[in-house]
């Protein structure tokens, strides 16, 4: 058959590399596999109406396209294997056949033939699905691109804008740096801020949670709005000391999304200084609240409390209690980092805070089990007896844990053992030295042949003259 023209297909390839932003040879890997489908369907088309589809999934596994760049045409290619019968015509080709045009031809050995249809054969069906296996690839190739450079990215938090709606999801449009071109990002239920207000083309700053993918949808974008890294990345922003390195975030303990409505999001950030003269609350917050205020704005008035960290955890649990006020902090269980915390009881329900929150962040934010408890009426004889029967009880099973960690590693010392001892009685080949001698030099052989080989098929292919290059080879055998 002869080759096929496309009339401009380099100007084609160069038109649509600049327009999706692909490099030139992934456009022409799109194209030979868009042509490789439309082959596909044109030969399926053939037995519409005549009987059942006698192909199966990898029938066309063995067929691929050519491009040819300077003619600008494509051929389509079949290899086939030489045999002495022919059971399939588009997988095999009788010796016979082939010793026509080569006569040094043998069983098993393989040829590539030229099996393009007639362009005017090549049917509107056949074309219609090349137009659209062509776009469905460069759709997945440019997304797959993008996402990858976002998979690389220094800076997690983006400036996302809204798309649409997907059931409880919403679908944002992400870029990963100026003039690069936008890529669609999801936005689960679960990581939306209860406060923001999602109708089209308004913009957030999203933290980039995830790259996966997803069977069937390939590469997909997650996004936050509800991830702690959202609110280092603000004051990092709003803050000089912080990107000077003076002041530095320790901890973040955030509830974005509160188990009542009745409960707004809140996040409690524990920061330290660096320098002696600097002081890490107030650089965050800024003179009149002018710098916490743009973070609150950002996250819809989130309410943020800003703590100083301290490396002596009565004092560091005291302050992650802000706003209220404290009398004392008991370290009943040090080892277990268990706290009793006592407050007068005007400050009892400010400690806690509405259905918890205040006291299950402040936990969460030093890592101890805080206990609010009320000066007044705590005794403390009492609190001690409860305390040492929760230790007691923590001890058991830590040493229950213990037995059980060694019980295992005394099976496996002993299983090994076992494996050893029969070994020695019913040795394996591979641990006969002879064996192990004869592999290596086995080994070495092989090696020594491949490189030979390799050696061999490039002088092979250096004395070649320019007229007999494997391309007219493949010529000659068609």
């Amino acid at each position: 058959m002869a080759l096929v023209i496309l009339p401009g297909l380099n100007n084609l390839i160069e038109d649509i590399s600049d327009e999706k932003k692909l490099p030139t040879q992934v456009v022409e890997a799109a194209l030979r596999e868009a042509l490789l489908k439309g082959y596909e369907r044109y030969r399926r088309t053939l037995y519409l109406g005549l009987n059942e589809d006698p192909f199966e999934d990898e029938y066309f596994s063995n067929f691929d396209v050519g491009l040819d760049l300077e003619e600008e045409g494509y051929r389509v290619l079949a290899s086939k294997i030489i045999v002495e019968e022919v059971e399939s015509e588009d997988h095999q080709i009788a010796l016979t056949e082939v010793m026509q045009v080569a006569e040094d031809a043998q069983i098993g050995d393989t040829v590539v033939l030229d099996v393009t249809p007639e362009k005017e054969d090549f049917g509107r069906m056949a074309a219609s699905t090349t137009k659209q296996v062509l776009a469905q690839k460069l759709r997945d190739q440019q997304r797959r691109m993008i996402q990858e450079e976002f998979a690389d990215l220094e800076d997690p938090v983006l400036t996302a804008r809204v798309i649409r709606f997907e059931r409880q999801s919403v679908i944002m449009a992400v870029s990963s740096g100026l003039g690069r071109p936008e890529v669609e990002a999801e936005l689960p239920r679960r990581d939306q801020l209860p406060n923001d207000n999602y109708r089209a083309n308004a913009t957030f700053k999203v933290y980039l949670k995830e790259v996966s993918e997803i069977p069937r949808r390939g590469p997909q974008l997650f996004v936050s709005r509800s991830n702690a890294g959202l609110v280092v990345y603000l004051f990092e922003n709003e803050v000089p000391e912080i990107q000077e390195g003076s002041v530095r975030i320790v901890a973040v303990a955030r509830e974005a999304n509160p188990p009542s409505r009745s409960v707004g999001p809140r996040t409690k950030v524990a920061v330290d200084s660096i320098e002696r003269e600097v002081d890490p609350v107030g650089a965050c917050i800024g003179a009149r609240g002018s710098r916490i205020q743009q973070v609150v704005n950002e996250l819809r008035g989130e309410k943020i409390d800003v703590i100083r960290w301290s490396s002596d955890p009565t004092q560091y649990i005291c302050n992650s209690l802000s706003p209220a006020r404290v009398e004392m902090v008991r370290l009943v269980d040090p080892e277990g980092q268990h706290a009793h915390v006592l407050v007068p009881p005007d400050q009892l329900s400010l400690a806690i805070g509405r259905e918890g929150q205040n006291v299950r962040l402040a936990a969460r934010l030093t890592g101890w089990k805080i206990d609010i408890k009320n000066s007044q009426e705590y005794d403390q004889a009492t609190e001690d007896s409860e305390v040492a029967e929760l230790i007691a009880q923590r001890e058991e099973e830590e040493a229950l844990q213990r037995e059980a960690e060694e019980r295992l590693a005394a099976e496996q010392a002993a299983r090994a053992e076992e494996d050893a001892r029969l070994r020695e009685l019913y040795p394996l080949p591979e641990d006969d030295e002879e064996y192990s001698e004869e592999q290596e030099s086995s080994n070495e052989k092989e090696a020594e042949e491949s490189s030979l080989s390799q050696t061999e098929m490039s002088s092979e292919e250096d004395s070649l003259e320019p007229d007999q290059s494997p391309d007219k080879k493949e010529d000659r055998v068609r």
